[in-house]
């Protein structure tokens, strides 16, 4: 077969055009560390690392699901805390007033209670990132309007709140919410903190109970009716507590599950990714002489005329 001569300098050239493109590539990775700059690089690597990166998107997503849900629990337990220190007061108070008090002794007990309820009602009142935590979906009222009369006794706390939570997800296909609904009359759905008629908690209105028997001096009535309600509200806030802390430990579960899915998805990412810098650092040495290499030949090749021949 015939070679003309043209040939030779348009393969030469074509030749650095490969070795040129070859050395900016190298020259990206070992400036960005990374082995894949577009898809043609390595289809097959291409493809896992943008599922990997996929998933770890909606890994870190979950992460800060948790993160949100953590601090409304925390806040939750704070709440549930302080109401539980004011129930205990609640019980002491049932405990002391007795047949042995007199009224003027009652009365000063009322005044604690009401003032213990309208203690309450601001701790239960608390907010959080988003709004009220006990107002369900209705996060922008305050779950507890709190009722008076001229001699500052309560008169009643009415629940605003509904009783519809709004599950975040942590995990494919799972979803929790942080904090409870304030009430809940309807028999069904999320459990109430204070109220709920299924376990037969109704904090408030047993302590205005008891508030009221004492400024009657109805110790009978303390005894038979508000002692057994104020005790079945305790169990109930013990529950929400020990719902709380279950919550935590289930999101703290899944939190380092998660982190550990990251750190590995993040390895395998890194593993088909990355460039392996001393590989590459030798690889782009020997494009770097093998360019020049064709450089020169190129040169010498196009500098030569017929006149090199007839010597």
């Amino acid at each position: 077969m015939r070679v003309t001569f043209d040939s030779m300098p348009n393969t030469l050239v074509q030749r650095l055009g490969v070795l040129s493109d070859r050395l900016s590539r190298l020259q990206i990775q070992v400036a960005t560390g990374q082995r894949i700059q577009v898809a043609s690089d390595d289809p097959s690597a291409m493809r896992r690392v943008l599922d990997m990166e996929g998933e770890a998107k909606t890994l870190t997503q979950y992460q800060d699901n948790i993160a949100r849900l953590q601090n409304q629990a925390t806040a939750s337990y704070s709440v549930m805390s302080g109401l539980q220190r004011i129930s205990n007061r609640i019980g002491e108070i049932v405990t002391l007033a007795d047949d042995m008090k007199s009224p003027q002794e009652l009365q000063i007990y009322a005044g604690e209670v009401s003032q213990l309820i309208q203690q309450a009602v601001q701790i239960a009142n608390t907010k959080g990132e988003n709004g009220y935590l006990f107002s369900g979906t209705a996060t922008d009222t305050a779950p507890f309007a709190l009722s008076l009369d001229a001699n500052g006794n309560v008169t009643g706390v009415t629940y605003q709140g509904n009783t519809n939570t709004a599950p975040v997800e942590i995990a494919d296909g799972n979803q929790l919410s942080a904090a409870p609904v304030g009430a809940n009359i309807s028999g069904s759905g999320p459990f109430g903190l204070v109220t709920d008629t299924r376990t037969g908690a109704d904090f408030f209105a047993h302590m205005i109970s008891l508030q009221n028997h004492l400024l009657a001096g109805d110790t009978a009535a303390i005894r038979s009716t508000d002692q057994p309600a104020l005790a079945a509200d305790e169990q109930h806030l013990i529950y929400q507590i020990a719902a709380n802390g279950g919550l935590q430990s289930r999101l703290d579960a899944v939190e380092s599950i998660g982190e550990s899915r990251l750190d590995a998805l993040n390895e395998m990412i890194s593993h088909d990714a990355d460039a392996d810098l001393a590989q590459t650092l030798v690889r782009l040495s020997q494009t770097q002489t093998a360019y020049e290499a064709a450089l020169k030949s190129t040169a010498t090749i196009l500098n030569t005329s017929l006149l090199d021949y007839l010597h």
